[in-house]
């Protein structure tokens, strides 16, 4: 039990003493910033320092979750960030640089190279040397787009290939009635479930 006193009033010296640099950082920081008058600034402001009370202290637990939680990010497996910079991508249907991707969503793709090749690379992305931004199999806009697309596929054409189109894709094919029923499931040899576009 005397430890963990000890510990914690050690702890608790450390805190005081970052928290007295911290301190003297902003005030350096402040006087510096001073542009004219630097003889009468600094007169005054140190009269003012020494009349007011102690600025309130910066706690440093303040911003420890968010940084915590893009350090878990940026710590992820390289698959992890780029399945979320894609799920960005395809929610935001715009395009960002990579600072802009970093900010959106912390993860760094200049400080890691090899989520940005693979990126770079990823079918599902489309990338012009500046910007990233998603690419579905086929570029849809809209209806219309869609009605086109459906006339090419007599025989059909899977729904799965069709689902990231545009937001409300699901919702114009049904309306429509070109779901044979809703959440048709074909299975295939791999096991995987498919739904399929029927005509009549």
């Amino acid at each position: 039990m005397a430890s963990l006193h000890e510990s914690l009033t050690k702890f608790k010296k450390q805190q005081e003493k970052c928290q007295t640099t911290l301190t003297s950082i902003a005030a350096k920081a402040a006087s510096s910033r001073a542009t004219t008058n630097q003889k009468a600034t600094t007169a005054i402001a140190s009269s003012s320092i020494n009349t007011k009370s102690p600025a309130p202290a910066v706690k440093f637990s303040n911003d420890t979750e968010r940084l915590q939680h893009i350090n878990s990010i940026r710590k992820a497996p390289v698959g992890a960030q780029i399945k979320r910079v894609i799920d960005l991508l395809l929610e935001t249907r715009k395009a960002f640089t990579p600072e802009q991707i970093n900010e959106a969503c912390y993860v760094d793709m200049n400080a890691n190279k090899a989520v940005f090749d693979s990126m770079r690379k990823n079918p599902k992305v489309s990338y012009d040397g500046k910007c990233f931004s998603y690419k579905s199999k086929h570029d849809l806009k809209d209806k219309s787009q869609l009605l086109v697309l459906i006339r090419k596929f007599p025989e059909g054409i899977a729904v799965i290939d069709l689902k990231d189109a545009y937001p409300n894709v699901i919702d114009d094919l049904q309306a429509r009635q070109f779901l044979s029923r809703p959440q048709v499931q074909v299975r295939k040899p791999q096991e995987l479930e498919f739904d399929f576009l029927l005509f009549f």
